[in-house]
């Protein structure tokens, strides 16, 4: 219960800033608004899940929040008040991820290096399953104005790129310190290579795909390729947080 609910609240996390970064003087007022009862629904697991167990995953209150400012950015998109709009949605990335990093966070005897590795981890992890889903809903959205700028969208994908490599450093920094200083059960390889190969390598060349399909341009091509994205990132992110719950530093 513990990783589905770091999972909900990486991925809100994510996908709240992205949406907050996203220009609205481009971008249809709907994209907003709609999404966000999307966010609605996965904040409202959070609570459910934290109310189930408490004491064992991230304290109440950041999804309870977050799931309120949803709503009242969702009313606020409605009526096109851009600004308390965005505001809301910084408001979500700000409370879910103080959720993600309350859940997760090492004792203060920790090494250095794994506090920095626990702070690190939500934030990147996040930014990559959000920045892609948010791609993605961005790009479905286009289906229904498609007279919308491709800018937002390019730069949410190159955003994305840039997350994935930064993701794939701390991947890779995470897995040195655990062979040099634990060790690593041989068993866990199958995992650790699903893990690079979906939601690290996959995603990556999902972010190319989609940049060289959106110089044709074809939206429509450039989702379906996003929701592959999508599914690797979900599977990859999802993978680490498996594999971490057994490691000392997150894979």
């Amino acid at each position: 219960m513990t990783i589905l609910s770091q999972f909900v609240l990486r991925l809100v996390f994510g996908t709240s800033l992205a949406m907050a970064c996203t220009p609205s003087k481009l971008v249809a007022g709907g994209y907003y608004r709609n999404n966000l009862y999307i966010l609605l629904g996965l904040n409202s697991l959070a609570v459910l899940v934290a109310w189930a167990v408490p004491g064992e995953g991230p304290p109440l209150w950041p999804p309870l929040v977050a799931a309120v400012a949803s709503y009242v950015g969702a009313i606020c998109w409605l009526y096109e008040k851009p600004w308390p709009g965005t505001a809301a949605l910084v408001l979500i990335a700000a409370t879910t991820l103080a959720g993600a990093w309350l859940s997760g966070a090492p004792g203060a005897s920790a090494p250095l290096m794994l506090r920095a590795l626990a702070v690190l981890d939500p934030l990147v992890g996040g930014l990559v399953l959000g920045l892609t889903f948010a791609a993605m809903l961005l790009g479905h959205w286009y289906l229904n104005a498609p007279g919308m700028a491709l800018a937002p969208l390019k730069r949410l994908v190159l955003a994305m790129f840039a997350a994935v490599v930064v993701r794939s450093a701390l991947a890779a920094l995470g897995l040195g310190l655990e062979l040099t200083d634990v060790g690593f059960d041989r068993g866990r390889w199958l995992f650790v290579a699903l893990r690079w190969l979906a939601g690290l390598f996959g995603a990556g060349g999902v972010a190319v795909a989609t940049w060289q399909t959106l110089k044709i341009p074809n939206t429509q091509s450039a989702t379906g390729i996003l929701y592959v994205g999508v599914i690797g990132t979900f599977l990859g992110e999802l993978m680490s947080q498996l594999l971490s719950s057994e490691t000392t530093y997150p894979l």
